[in-house]
């Protein structure tokens, strides 16, 4: 039977929940809420359920981008996926949101960026498999393009506009959809919802200002 996959993203300043099914997209909702998600997620995957005639019970398996992005908003999404994945008995999937960018492109390689403020960028490289080729970072865009790699490379992103040294792709800013078809493809690899950590690749503000 095809799995049943409910997704979330409230990493960014747009999020959003996917319902997606055996690989295929049933339907995609954008999240907007100026002063985060906490208060907006349940009731958006309620309506979302409803319209499809599910509950909670009805999803295989729970699945959240895992970051990098807004703390709190991380947060936010992995608690609910646990929270629900917990109550119907289910296990959860945490996905990158670089790796989710990077399904969304076509070439051999496929170098990610999203915005991480600060003048700071979030970068990696995958391939055409999602492996990391070059790993997630923070850093500057001007020196994170020094190490990307050359070959069949295209640029995607969600949101930042630099010059970038070759072809471009401007991805949706909902993940999502994304994050459940790659979370259809990992269903294997689906985890007990306390096993479940965020990927914030910044350290807080409280990381880098605690002094003893």
């Amino acid at each position: 039977m095809s799995a049943r996959i409910l997704a979330l993203d409230t990493t960014g300043d747009l999020g959003s929940i996917a319902l997606v099914s055996g690989g295929a997209l049933i339907e995609e909702i954008q999240l907007e809420s100026s002063d985060g998600f906490a208060h907006v997620l349940f009731g958006a995957i309620e309506k979302l359920l409803a319209q499809h005639s599910l509950s909670p019970n009805d999803i295989d398996v729970f699945a959240s981008a895992s970051g990098p992005g807004s703390f709190t908003g991380v947060r936010v999404g992995l608690t609910a996926a646990k929270g629900l994945a917990e109550a119907a008995c289910r296990k959860v999937i945490a996905v990158s949101n670089l790796q989710a960018l990077a399904s969304l492109g076509t070439h051999a390689l496929r170098a990610v960026v999203l915005d991480a403020r600060r003048g700071e960028i979030y970068g990696a490289v995958y391939n055409e498999r999602l492996e990391a080729v070059c790993g997630e970072v923070v850093m500057k865009f001007e020196k994170w393009l020094e190490t990307v790699p050359e070959g069949d490379l295209e640029f995607i992103t969600s949101g930042f506009n630099g010059t970038f040294p070759g072809p471009v792709i401007q991805a949706p800013r909902t993940l999502a959809a994304a994050i459940g078809k790659i979370a259809c493809q990992r269903t294997g690899s689906a985890m007990d919802p306390a096993m479940i950590d965020a990927n914030y690749v910044r350290r807080s503000d409280a990381e880098l200002y605690w002094k003893d």
